[in-house]
């Protein structure tokens, strides 16, 4: 069968880690629209599914209701599409024309970067690591706003650039260093502190670092590292000092060994105490040293994978008919 009708968030969540790109129809038995469009989705779905490239789903809100709180649906119909785990685009209404745009653009792209080794091009939603099975990337979660970044050397990116969904530069181009400067350095010591306030709640599973340092320097002290050691603080209202951060105990400190960094992504997989990563609304990431000698270190991506646990109020669930210029 073409579309896959989705019975459980457990299901829902496999799905989201075994197929690149998953559409999700999000109805009611009781909504008009929602059976007028049907058959337009139908369609697009017998079409265009491809085995763990592109998955069509249905998911009945008031049935599943969990997954559609999580998801943010107000009104039905509402087809939302992932990449590779992470919410990307939304359709509201049975709107069939934009349906059929948004997903046939989305299809083409996906046969376009069938051969860049599952990574997604250098314009798409962008992974390192393969994501723990019942997870999902949550890193748009991720407030650009608040970010801070303390012992940052200006001559690179800004805090931003860490949770950027394309992928590095370093790696689209082969080597470590490119015309835009999508990483980040530190400045006057290998130290870094970054503060990450999320849009809503999450339960953190594990975290992927991604760091390309350039191998063919000469002065060794110049060259940046790439991270160590990271301690790891939940819910704090600010950026620590680098002081104030010895005097609270972490969280949580980790280790990155040199046989984690994968060869061909620069990223190390990161698992995390998650018992202790379960309501969290901000993280301090404390990058204490890094794998070397040197006095910089250098981070290009952060992804943070688990699940979004705020339950936010759905209001009340209205019907969306075919509106001109929805």
């Amino acid at each position: 069968m073409s579309v896959v009708t989705i019975s459980s968030p457990e299901q829902f969540g496999t799905l989201l880690n075994s197929s690149r790109i998953v559409i999700a129809d999000f109805y009611a038995d009781w909504c008009a629209p929602c059976k007028a469009i049907a058959p337009v989705y139908d369609s697009l779905a017998r079409q265009l599914s491809r085995p763990n490239q592109i998955t069509f789903t249905k998911i009945n809100g008031d049935e599943q209701k969990d997954l559609a709180q999580t998801y943010g649906v107000r009104a039905y119909p509402t087809f939302i599409v992932f990449e590779n785990g992470r919410k990307t685009q939304t359709v509201a209404g049975a709107n069939s024309q934009k349906l059929n745009e948004v997903i046939q653009k989305l299809a083409t792209e996906a046969t376009k970067s069938d051969g860049d080794g599952g990574e997604g091009s250098s314009g798409g939603t962008w992974l390192g690591a393969t994501v723990a099975k019942g997870y999902t990337d949550v890193t748009d979660q991720a407030d650009p706003k608040g970010l801070e970044l303390l012992n940052r050397d200006d001559q690179f990116g800004e805090p931003r650039v860490l949770f950027e969904s394309t992928k590095p530069s370093a790696l689209a181009k082969g080597k470590s260093a490119g015309d835009v400067k999508d990483w980040v350095e530190s400045d006057t010591d290998e130290q870094l502190m970054l503060y990450v306030p999320f849009q809503s709640t999450l339960k953190v599973h594990s975290l992927q670092i991604t760091s390309f340092p350039p191998t063919d320097e000469e002065d060794d002290d110049e060259t940046p590292m790439r991270p160590k050691t990271i301690s790891l603080y939940t819910n704090r209202s600010h950026v620590l000092g680098f002081d104030e951060a010895d005097d609270i105990p972490a969280v949580q400190t980790v280790e990155i060994k040199a046989e984690d960094w994968d060869a061909k992504t620069g990223t190390a997989n990161v698992p995390l105490r998650f018992v202790k990563f379960q309501n969290v609304t901000s993280l301090v990431l404390f990058f204490v040293d890094g794998d070397g000698d040197g006095e910089k270190l250098r981070v290009d991506r952060i992804r943070v994978i688990g699940d979004s646990g705020e339950k936010r109020s759905m209001g009340k669930l209205e019907k969306i008919g075919d509106e001109p210029g929805e």
